[in-house]
């Protein structure tokens, strides 16, 4: 094909880029041979000239079309190139978050950063079994073609697994791994696979380490072989470690830590057994602090130490190992602490007493002082002499590190050996798997010894992956029997023999080593001069002399020589070997014992990833010159010894390759980075499988598959009836040239390139035919919408012109109108205006004249004012002038008066100094002393006559003194009342002058109230008329909100009615969740049954058979059954002496304990189950109430109807009440009493009988009476009061209200006798109802007899609580039992299996012990019941025989002769048959071997009545119930329950087997139901089948024993009908075309699918359906119960459903528009089958909703956000997660689909983010439905019944 046919005008193309890698570009011209450039326009919108290279001419990549992009495999594309690849995988990876891709026998897995839901055990079960082509890549599926491959071709297998640090190998692995411990699991009870699980987490803490590229990254490679026995069961494993990086334990680099282990030591220091070791945090210890990241995000180290101690339990390091292992490791780090101190250049020393290194030394066991001397010293031996010689500082520092890089290798090596003999069987090993988890190619900025041993590994590693993708092209071209043409690939054996061979890197390095004064810049020199310009894949650095570059098959490196050599020699000082080999520490020798026999495969390397080495690197004295020779072996001869061993085994294997791919160096989620990625696939090989592929025919379809494909593009006449043929002709056709395409015996194979070609031609038919469909369709519509809308313009035109002429003569009318109104209105606005000026000149002449007058008034008024002013004033001054007169004459008489006085005083004053004046002084004073002198004689004699006169006055004035006293006491009270008085008036002062200003302020504002108001009035009028407008629109709101009411009152009610149908729901859920649950444990315990009886056959087996090499026989084949596996209660009961003496093979008591466990379990789920059905009853009378307290409530009828709905109500619960208390004292008589005082002939009976009758006729008689007294006191009180109607009725409709108020029937009844006892008339009113009082007796008898029975209703339920709350604590006590029993059945599943069986004996005789107490605690308890009863029975006896003398004197003698004879004459046929079967007890083993183990459910049980068995094993059992033979029961159901055991057994993958014994099991279970004499199985029966019920036996028990064996048969037939249906659904649901050409066939890659067109031998949607048919018809012609039936359908439909869904979520291809409209199509004629069967009522429909909708979504449109609001309505079946999971697979198949934006994806998971569902992608399709058995009663009489001769039943009598 020219390049000018595909390089047109809009074909796309990938041109180089420096950022993006490729970019995608359009053409916008066609290409012409001889262009130089191409005119390209970019996806950014721009316009680019692409000029082409001149040299080779070579044009850009095309681009495959969209309908290819994002294939599973990248083999599938057309065209095969770098760009195709790396856009498939961004496209998968970044818009479908799918990390899996194949390419070819690679797969590719890009490490995602993120936890995705995808390895679950759902998932695994889903690969299980499947084809690798068939599923969506994954890890699983790579896994089971390994382990399928190796049970077929039973080969050895490898599943290699590379990639750079972090690109998830470790993961890879993992998953690897766990898939095969969980699809195979182990050939022994040792729990081999979580051993070898359990053995990641310590090899992740010693060998796992952070580097700025990987939180958890390998630093070391290991080979896990896994190892399987000849049934393919994991037996073991073993480990190969690779390149331990040694030289992280003492150096980490930026941002890195040291290895998780020691982390995990300092964060779990403070744990009390980790004191001695001296830690504590990280940051102190130097080799644990220097990277300087000490901490992970999101890891906690101490919870990782606790793994990891479990793991090591788990592998079996004991705990002293354990902690031996974290002594060194502790040592190691306080090792790095140890400091030295420089003497001089050439020594140095530790200081004396150095804590760390004391602290090493006690941990390590060693003498502080010899290991202090060696770490600063060295020895040096000559031939003659031995020389102790200092070291350096440095030289030491290098010297302790290589000690404890050395101790670290040694105890790596140490638990390596230890988990590979935990992971050793002793079963010889048939074959294995190997894992291999190795580092990818690296280069670095500086590269060194460590990238050079890594890059080694890679190019062998390379080299073999090469030839084996090769080797397969090869095999698959001769397949094919196609010319083979060499297929030129690269060869990297010229870069390993540069590496390995003689004179090689490898081999100078080791020459080099062995020099002794050989240095890394000699060897470089050599390695110049041997291979430079010599090999052109050896080259040397321009501007150096100490590096070369090699040439690798990923890219050019160039490493530094520097340090080459010493880490090659890895050299440790011997002697401080030899002080850690003295060590008092007995697991340190241990450590560094010699292994020279074994060639460990095992290596370390000294820095970087260091290879480990089992021998010491020097040899020791005294040994023979070999050891040394061995002992002299360098790090890269052992790397290279190990490395070939490697590859031996790989060679020897079928290899599986998985590259991981690290999308990021930033650890983002989903983010992909197009240069990282590329470097990794040219690096890891994917682009080479590529190159190989595309060199040859790399797209292949078989005839059929391109037939349906481009079956579009042939002729009718082309297609002829050989397919082959066919398109042999239309290629010929369509390709010219032959070159381009092969045909091949089933397949047609293509050049690159070709199928893009035949899909453009494809696409271009399709386009057009398209195209002229829709040019007929829009002509069609076009035409059809013209002429409707010619037949609506018409229609309107009509109409416009018809509403024109109305609307112009309504013109008119309106503009004649206009006319006379306008003229009236101008008329009325004129004269309107007249008379408002009018009006207004009069007011304004009006307001003038009055201000004229006023203001001539104001003039008056002021002149008058005037003038009294003036007169005022003049007056005023005139007085003030008289007054400053006389003040002035005042003042002047004053001055002068003063001027005298003090000239008469200075007058005196002269006068008074004389001496006259003394004398007459003198003269007046002697006159004066006489005077004086006569005074005091006259005063004496008064005093003394007052002197009597006060003795005699004192003795009064005491007596008045105390009167006066008391006098003054009362005048101080009324002092104080006066006081009190005065502020009292005070305060009524001030209080009254506060009223009084009061008042004057209130007539003021009374004032201005009535202004105010008067302003107020005027307002009001102008509101009322707003508020009448108001009014009218609150009416209006009014209606409408009443409305609303109503609405939300109906709405209200829907939402209680929802409520209570999702509660109802709810409870239905949680009883089916129990019933499963508990019908789980029943499939557990039938498992664990057969697991039983297996090991028991082997057991026997190995004993009788010792002959090696005899192969176990099948199981289903073995005779040696245990008939001893089913015991009831009773049995064990009665029986557990006897069993303790029985053999201990039988193990009875195992089984007995689970049943019982069982039995208790269905007694607490019937309690469950009457509990929620009570709470059911109790939410739909609320529901109800609800309903009658919205509804209108009726109009009241007066209170004589509220009465009669009160009495009645009363009387139904008093009669409930009575009826049960009747009932309860039949059963209490029954049970109680001796069958011959209680048989219905008795004496006492007829007594009983007779009292009983009287006492209920005596009962209605007072109902009666009631109800008319009462009546009448309604009529009185109504009579009395008639003129209260309005109060009766208020109170009546009270009642009504609080009447439906109440909850039940007895709060009615109560509020009525309240009611009643409140509104009676009084006793004597009452007393004189009736003339003689009869009634008011009546009554209060009644009333009393009420009292009596409540009181006991009472009693009765609080009894009734207590047994509840006994009920509730013994199932509180059976859940712990159960949990204790779990916990034992976890701890036994722990221990070896000696100590398991000691234990599991030890439980027995202890479970044993306990159950014969608690029996004998039974029996004592039982035995005072029965006296008790006995006690009672004699009393009711005496009683009895009273009544009876009283009743024998008042009855005739005929009557006492006739009495005794009733019950003898019986009306009985003797010759009848009775429905019952007699058979000796030596026949037993015979009925039950011809009628269960030997019956054929085809041939004879075919013709037979449908249960028959059932029929005639429960007539058996009703003869030895005849017989009141115990034992003859007891055998005789054990035995039939253990032989229809055995029977499944034996043909349990039978399926009509299985069904013929199911239906039986129930028809048994449901006889017993029928005929137990319970009244709840006997409605239906006739009176004939009554006279069949068991009489002496309660097979309660039995029936329970047989449902749980009905439940298991049930699961068991589940199980089988899966078997049969499995292989079918996918092919016949999923890839079959129903309907022919709706999907075409998309291209595949190299891993081919199953084809979609029917093949022969492949299953079809007919197939299913007849296999349904056939499961139905089988089932009815048993006599399954048609209920059953449906339960069985729904489980079918489930099994088909689930596997569909899941099948369609796993599968890329499937997930398309045409393949939903075969599924629904598909669903469709399920239904339909369901119609035909009658079972649409099953419930089978509803379990295909989540396919349904998972169709309908492929289906819908998916563009804007009212499709995914659509469609989150839509699916309501479907989980959030396989929502976003479809539309992400979801996969055009033409290129005219469009696919899912990622956007619209991320819309639809905003959307249901509030969506709580579970987040498990797939269905699970082992469900089982809890299946229930409804009672089914037979209308087949037991005496019609008729025994076959062909049964072989002729022992068998009819009785």
């Amino acid at each position: 094909m020219a390049a000018f046919e595909l390089y047109t005008k809009f074909a796309r193309v990938w041109i180089p880029d420096p950022e993006e890698v490729w970019r995608s570009a359009e053409l916008l011209r066609d290409y012409r041979p001889g262009d130089k450039a191409l005119l390209l326009h970019l996806e950014e919108g721009k316009d680019l000239e692409y000029r082409l290279d001149p040299k080779t001419k070579e044009l850009p990549h095309l681009r495959n079309p969209d309908i290819l992009v994002g294939e599973n495999d990248l083999t599938a594309l057309s065209y095969l190139h770098e760009p195709a690849v790396l856009h498939n995988l961004r496209v998968r990876f970044i818009d479908s978050k799918l990390i899996y891709t194949y390419c070819g026998i690679v797969l590719v897995a890009i490490n995602p950063y993120e936890q995705l839901p995808i390895y679950g055990e759902d998932i695994i079960n889903a690969y299980s079994g499947q084809n690798m082509g068939d599923m969506d890549p994954h890890i699983f599926a790579v896994a089971e073609e390994a382990y399928k491959q190796m049970a077929r071709d039973e080969r050895n297998q490898s599943i290699i697994v590379s990639g750079e640090s972090g690109a998830g190998k470790t993961v890879s692995a993992k998953y690897a791994m766990r898939y095969f411990a969980t699809v195979s699991g182990s050939a022994s009870e040792a729990n081999v696979e979580e051993k070898v699980l359990a053995s990641n987490p310590i090899m992740e803490s010693i060998g796992n380490a952070k580097t700025t590229r990987n939180d958890n990254s390998s630093r070391f490679g290991k080979y896990i072989e896994i190892g399987f026995d000849k049934r393919y069961q994991i037996i073991g494993a073993n480990m190969r470690t690779y390149l331990l990086e040694k030289s992280r334990v003492v150096f980490q680099a930026e941002e890195e830590r040291n290895y998780h282990i020691f982390y995990q030591l300092c964060a779990s220091a403070k744990l009390p057994e980790f004191k001695m070791l001296r830690l504590g945090a990280a940051d102190r210890f130097h080799y644990a602090k220097q990277g300087g990241s000490p901490v992970i995000e999101g890891v906690d180290d101490a919870k990782e130490m606790v793994h990891t101690r479990q793991a090591c339990s788990l592998l079996g390091i004991s705990e002293s190992y354990q902690m031996g292992i974290f002594r060194i490791l502790a040592g190691i780090l306080h090792l790095g602490n140890v400091g030295f101190t420089s003497r001089d250049s050439d020594s140095c020393t530790i200081p004396p007493k150095h804590e760390p290194l004391s602290i090493f030394c006690d941990l390590m066991g060693v003498d502080y002082e010899e290991m202090c001397h060696w770490l600063c010293h060295r020895k040096l031996a000559t031939a003659t002499e031995t020389y102790i010689k200092p070291i350096s500082k440095l030289q030491a520092t290098n010297a302790r590190d290589a000690l404890a890089k050395h101790i670290y290798a040694k105890l790596f090596n140490w638990i390596v050996d230890h988990v590979n003999q935990a992971l050793h069987s002793a079963v010889k090993q048939h074959s294995f798997i190997g894992v291999l988890d190795i580092y990818g190619f690296e280069t670095f900025e500086i590269n060194s010894f460590e990238q050079f041993c890594i890059n080694y590994a890679n190019e062998k590693l390379q080299q073999q992956f090469n030839m084996h993708v090769f080797k397969l092209e090869q095999e698959e071209y001769m397949k094919e029997q196609i010319p083979w043409t060499l297929i030129d690939f690269y060869d990297n054996q010229p870069c390993i023999n540069l590496i390995e061979s003689k004179l090689g890197i490898l081999d100078l390095l080791d020459e080099e080593c062995k020099m002794p004064k050989g240095t890394d810049d000699t060897w470089a020199q050599k390695l110049y001069n041997t291979h430079l310009n010599k090999c052109a894949l050896f080259e040397k650095p321009r501007l150096s002399n100490k590096a070369f570059i090699i040439q690798h098959f990923a890219d050019k490196v160039e490493y530094q020589c520097e340090g080459f050599l010493e880490k090659n020699k890895d050299t440790v000082f011997e002697e401080q070997i030899q002080v850690l080999k003295s060590s008092k520490f007995k697991m340190l020798p241990e450590l560094f014992q010699d292994d020279e026999k074994a060639i460990s495969p095992t290596s370390a390397m000294s820095s970087g990833r260091t290879p480990l080495s089992r021998t010491p690197s020097k040899p020791t004295k005294g040994r023979p010159g070999q050891m040394a020779k061995e002992h002299k072996k360098t790090v890269g001869h052992q790397f290279r010894n190990s490395l070939h061993l490697l590859m031996e085994t790989l060679n020897a294997t079928t290899p599986h390759y998985v590259r991981c791919i690290k999308p990021n160096d930033f650890k983002l989620p989903f983010t992909f980075d197009e240069k990282r990625a590329v470097q990794q696939l040219r690096a890891c090989g994917v682009l080479e499988t590529i190159r190989i592929s595309a060199a040859g025919f790399p797209s292949r379809w078989t005839y059929q598959e391109f037939f349906s494909r481009y079956r579009v593009l042939m002729k009718q006449k082309d297609v002829l009836g050989d397919r082959k043929q066919t398109c042999k002709n239309v290629l010929e056709k369509l390709i010219l040239d032959k070159d381009k395409y092969q045909f091949g015996k089933t397949k047609i194979f293509f050049r690159a390139g070709q199928v893009a070609y035949l899909e453009k031609l494809r696409a271009d038919k399709l386009r057009a035919a398209c195209i002229r469909i829709q040019k007929t369709i829009r002509g069609w519509l076009l035409r059809k919408k013209y002429l409707r809308m010619q037949r609506a313009a018409v229609t309107v035109q009509r109409f416009v012109r018809g509403y024109q002429a109305r609307c112009y003569a309504k013109f008119l009318r309106r503009t004649k109108a206009a006319t006379a109104i306008q003229k009236n209105w101008r008329m009325y606005v004129v004269r309107r205006r007249y008379r408002r000026r009018r009006a207004a000149t009069l007011v304004l002449q009006a307001y003038l004249r009055g201000h004229l007058a006023r203001s001539r008034y104001h003039k008056m008024l002021r002149e008058h004012k005037a003038i009294i002013i003036q007169k005022w004033v003049r007056g005023w001054l005139a007085r003030t002038r008289y007054q400053q007169c006389l003040h002035a004459i005042i003042y002047l008489q004053c001055c002068f008066r003063r001027m005298m006085a003090k000239r008469e005083l200075k007058k005196l004053k002269i006068e008074a100094r004389s001496v006259e004046r003394y004398k007459k002084l003198h003269i007046g004073m002697e006159n004066k002393i006489m005077q004086l002198q006569r005074k005091v004689d006259e005063q004496n004699k008064d005093y003394k006559c007052l002197m009597e006169k006060l003795t005699s006055l004192e003795g009064a004035y005491n007596s008045e003194t105390e009167k006066l006293r008391s006098d003054l006491e009362r005048l101080q009270l009324s002092e104080e009342e006066a006081k009190v008085a005065t502020g009292r008036v005070l305060s009524l002062q001030e209080e009254l002058a506060k009223l009084r200003k009061d008042l004057e302020q209130t007539r003021s504002e009374k004032k201005a109230i009535e202004e105010r108001a008067d302003r107020y009035k005027q307002e009001t009028e102008q509101l009322v008329s707003n508020l009448k407008e108001e009014n009218t629109l609150l009416k209006q709101e009014k209606d409408s909100l009443n409305h609303l009411i109503m609405e939300q009152a109906k709405e209200m009610t829907e939402t209680m009615e929802k409520k209570l149908v999702e509660e109802t729901k709810q409870l239905e859920l949680d009883l089916n969740d129990e019933r499963l649950r508990y019908q789980n444990l029943l499939n557990e315990f039938s498992r664990l049954e057969e697991r039983y009886d297996d090991l028991k056959e082997e057991m026997t087996l190995m004993v009788n058979v010792p002959k090696p090499g005899h192969k176990r026989t099948d199981s289903t084949h073995s005779s040696n059954e245990s008939e001893y596996t089913f015991s009831s209660e009773i049995a064990e009961t009665e029986d557990v002496p006897l069993r303790t003496e029985e053999p201990s093979e039988k193990k009875v008591p195992l089984d007995m304990s689970l049943f019982l466990k069982l039995q208790k379990r269905v007694t607490e789920l019937e309690q469950e189950k009457q509990v929620m059905q009570d709470e059911l009853d109790r939410k739909e009378e609320l529901v109800l109430r609800s309903k009658a307290k919205e509804e209108e409530r009726p109009q009241i009828r007066g209170a004589e109807l509220e009465y009669e709905s009160l009495k009645r109500q009363e009387l139904e619960s008093e009669n409930k009440k009575l009826k049960n208390e009747l009932n309860e004292l039949r059963k209490a008589l029954s049970e109680k009493s001796a069958p011959e005082v209680t048989a219905p002939g008795a004496p006492a009976y007829r007594v009983l009988m007779e009292q009983l009758t009287s006492v209920s006729e005596e009962l209605d008689v007072r109902k009666e009476e009631v109800l008319i007294l009462r009546s009448q006191l309604v009529s009185q009180k109504e009579a009395v009061q008639p003129k209260d109607d309005k109060n009766t009725m208020t109170d009546s409709t009270i009642l009504l209200e609080d009447v439906q108020k109440m909850k039940d029937k007895g709060e009615i009844a109560q509020a009525y006798i309240g009611l009643k006892e409140t509104n009676r008339p009084s006793a004597l009113d009452c007393r004189e109802l009736n003339e003689d009082g009869e009634l008011w007796l009546v009554y209060e008898g009644l009333k009393q007899a009420n009292r009596l029975l409540e009181s006991q209703l009472q009693s009765q339920k609080r009894s009734h609580e207590n047994e509840a709350e006994a009920l509730r604590g013994e199932i509180q006590s059976l859940k712990e039992e159960s949990n204790r029993q779990q916990q034992l059945l976890a701890q036994n599943l722990q221990l070896p299996p000696e100590a398991r069986i000691e234990a599991s004996l030890q439980h027995e005789i202890t479970r044993l012990t306990n159950e014969n107490l608690d029996l004998m605690e039974q029996l004592e308890k039982q035995d005072k019941t029965v006296r008790k009863l006995k006690k009672q029975l004699k009393v009711f006896a005496k009683k009895i025989g009273e009544l009876e003398v009283g009743q024998m004197e008042n009855i005739s003698p005929g009557q006492i002769i006739d009495e005794p004879i009733r019950p003898v004459n019986i009306p009985r046929k003797e010759k009848d048959f009775q429905g019952m079967l007699e058979y000796k007890k030596e026949d037993e083993q015979k009925l039950v071997k011809n009628l269960i183990l030997e019956l054929k459910p085809r041939g004879v049980a075919v013709n037979l009545i449908p249960g028959l068995p059932a029929y005639i094993l429960f007539m058996c059992v009703r003869h030895a119930d005849y017989l009141n033979d115990d034992q003859k029961v007891r055998s005789l159901l054990t035995s039939t329950i253990n032989s229809i055991k055995k029977v499944l057994k034996k043909r349990g993958d039978d399926f009509e087997t299985v069904s013929f014994w199911l239906s039986n099991t129930c028809r048994f279970l449901h006889c017993l139901k029928q005929y137990s004499g319970e009244e709840g199985f006997m409605k239906h029966n006739t009176s004939r089948q009554n006279e069949h019920c068991l009489t002496n036996f309660d097979l309660a028990e039995y029936r329970q024993v047989l449902s749980d064996l009905a439940i298991q048969i049930y699961q068991q037939l589940v199980r089988v009908l899966e078997n049969i249906l499995q292989p079918m659904i996918v092919s016949g649901m999923l890839e079959h075309e129903t309907i022919q050409g709706v999907s075409g066939v998309k291209p595949t890659g190299l891993r081919k699918r199953t084809s979609s067109i029917a093949d022969e031998g492949t299953y079809t949607l007919d197939s299913i359906l007849r296999q349904l048919s056939s499961f139905h018809s089988v089932m009815c012609q048993h006599g399954m119960d048609p209920e059953l039936i449906k339960q069985v359908a729904k489980q079918m439909f489930y099994i088909v459903g689930a596997v569909t869904l899941n099948n369609l979520l796993l599968r890329k291809d499937m997930c398309s528009w045409s393949k939903g409209m075969q599924i629904r199509y598909n669903v469709s004629q399920l239904e339909e089958w369901l119609r035909d069967k009658n079972l649409m009522n099953s419930g089978a429909k509803e379990t295909l909703e989540p396919l349904i909708q998972a169709a309908q979504l492929l289906q819908v449109k998916k563009k804007t956000d009212d499709d995914a609001e659509a469609i989150c309505c839509m699916c309501n079946a479907l989980t959030t997660a396989q929502i976003v999971k479809v539309l992400n697979l979801y996969t055009p198949v033409n290129e005219f689909e469009e696919r899912v934006s990622v956007s619209f994806i991320r819309t639809i998971q905003m959307r249901l983010r509030d969506r709580k569902d579970s987040p498990q992608l797939l269905m699970d399709a082992k469900h089982i439905f809890p299946v229930t058995f409804p009672f089914n009663p037979s209308s087949l009489a037991l005496e019609t019944i008729q025994i076959p001769a062909s049964l072989g039943l002729g022992f068998i009598a009819r009785v």
